[in-house]
């Protein structure tokens, strides 16, 4: 018997009922919602009742959860598998007290590195700089990135550019058009190590150094390595160090974040990190049935753990956030997709979910169809502002509004055969051929969706939206009893690739090799230039 048997029994006995019927009482939006400040998360569109809410709160109380939190802010070592403690959360801590780890106050140097950012920041920003190439893979590419975009209403600093992969037309696209002289290239990698990361950064120097620029000058490193960064040619005033207490994929937050202070400011910046401290209080104080992080990590395992559904579209109305589901994907499943528990045991049930999506109203005219019409329920979650950044086209937003909301409601009301059917005779078609178009027309409904809603996208918001997805994470994780700060499944890939290095390149053999990959070894090599 897992935890998680009563509540698939109690699933079990409401699965057919209809979502639209639970709203017979005038305040389940309120009651089946929750609010921080000016952000609303609506989660009534789902299949829980209060005796479901109720089941699965009590899952927090018996995964202690709240204990369990307590010990991350205070520095104790929850990442257990690799002794570390899991502070992302003292980036953000502006106005918060001390925060110890092995005996020692943290908080210091976090705002030392943060004062240091701040400086250099200004600097470039006064200087004739005119472009960032922010150098990084995963963590250190996917969050500042996505909030780099996210944010460029408040842009009033050099442009952006984000390199990641190791194929040699991502930087060559985009150096090609800078100018050497008046860009500066940022290398994030806590190491100096990352393969993909360091062959672009030599890459970016050379290309620096035949035209024009001086890397001593225009290289800054996010890393804590400084004897590999000086080896490199990077003055260590343009060094920023980060802690093993902070994940690549929670980094966005301190030095990993320099391009976005360098593109809105480090005022803005501020704004960013006090976001994320909002959201941390919120997620500390608030009581278990108003807790944001709570209720939306209990919505996922409702849907994934309990209706069984394997996968979760992250769904915002807002163009600029289209970079958010990819951002969540590492987030989420590098965290929590893992098999093993705490203990060393097996997990008897499936634990994170695959997290896709994309930004609305692209999806509605690309993936939308199977999620309305297709064989597999697919909960979905929908971010949308009130307001807009271009007043004059407020035209536009008031539509963004009106088709986000629809595709939630569509996904829960659904249309029944008699609908469609009065549709196609209301067109004329009759016997057979009315029943055979009706039937193409029927969308089964009953489909849940969650609604994060918010006054504007702006730096305060985002590290709200953040934090929140973060603490979902860390919710999720310690109900399901896994570690959600170690990424061991990504490592066996690197390994096996350092082996083919020489292989591919043709100085060793491919003896030791399965069959299928000295044969694709071999058919390249024989097709290669």
């Amino acid at each position: 018997m897992t935890q998680f048997d009563d509540l698939i029994r109690m699933q079990a006995a409401v699965q057919d009922r209809s979502i639209l019927s639970l709203f017979d009482t005038a305040d389940r939006a309120q009651t089946f919602s929750a609010q921080t400040g000016e952000m609303l998360f609506d989660f009534s569109k789902t299949n829980l009742d209060r005796d479901t809410i109720d089941a699965l709160l009590a899952l927090v109380d018996a995964a202690d959860v709240p204990a369990r939190r307590d010990a991350m802010f205070a520095g104790e070592k929850i990442n257990e598998t690799e002794d570390r403690a899991v502070l992302h959360t003292a980036l953000r801590n502006l106005d918060g007290g001390a925060v110890m780890v092995d005996g020692a106050d943290v908080m210091p140097g976090v705002h030392d590195t943060l004062d240091r950012m701040r400086g250099f920041a200004d600097q470039i920003r006064s200087s004739d700089i005119t472009d960032v190439v922010n150098i990084g893979i995963g963590g250190s590419d996917l969050g500042p990135a996505m909030a780099v975009q996210a944010l460029s209403p408040y842009h009033d600093g050099p442009r952006c550019h984000f390199v990641s992969n190791v194929d040699g037309a991502h930087i060559s696209d985009t150096l090609r058009g800078l100018d050497a002289k008046t860009t500066l290239v940022i290398v994030a990698s806590k190491t100096f190590t990352t393969i993909e990361t360091m062959t672009n950064a030599r890459t970016a120097r050379a290309w620096m150094t035949e035209n024009g620029g001086d890397p001593a000058k225009q290289f800054a490193a996010l890393s804590t390595a400084q004897d590999k960064t000086s080896d490199f040619g990077i003055d260590a005033d343009q060094v920023f160090g980060f802690e093993d207490w902070v994940g690549g994929r929670y980094s966005v937050w301190g030095p990993i974040g320099l391009s976005l202070m360098i593109a809105i400011g480090p005022r803005a910046f501020d704004a960013f990190l006090r976001g994320g401290q909002a959201m941390d209080r919120h997620f500390c104080a608030a009581a278990p049935h108003e807790n944001m992080p709570m209720l939306l990590a209990l919505v996922g395992i409702w849907h994934n753990q309990i209706c069984g559904y394997a996968t979760r579209a992250v769904l915002p109305y807002d163009q600029r956030l289209g970079q958010l589901p990819d951002y969540l994907q590492q987030l989420e499943m590098e965290s929590n997709g893992k098999s093993t528990l705490m203990d060393g045991t097996t997990a008897p049930y499936h634990t994170g979910p695959v997290v896709w999506g994309a930004a609305g109203t692209n999806g509605q005219h690309a993936f939308y169809q199977l999620i309305h019409q297709g064989t597999r329920v697919i909960p979905c979650e929908f971010l949308i502002a009130a307001n807009g950044h271009e007043p004059d086209l407020t035209h536009h937003h008031k539509l963004l509004i009106a088709n986000c909301l629809a595709q939630s409601e569509a996904l829960m009301r659904g249309r029944s055969l008699q609908e469609a059917s009065e549709l196609m005779a209301a067109k004329g078609l009759t016997g057979a051929e009315l029943d055979r178009q009706a039937r193409h027309r029927v969308f089964p409904g009953n489909r849940p969706s969650t609604t994060l809603s918010y006054p504007l996208l702006d730096p305060f918001t985002l590290g709200q939206i953040i934090a929140l997805y973060e603490h979902r994470v860390f919710v999720e994780g310690v109900i399901l009893g896994i570690n959600s700060y170690d990424q061991w499944g990504v490592e066996l890939g690197k390994e096996l690739a350092t082996s083919l290095q020489p292989i591919v390149e043709g100085a060793a053999p491919a003896t030791d090799k399965d069959g299928s990959t000295a044969a694709l070894v071999a058919f390249i090599a024989k097709h290669a230039d």
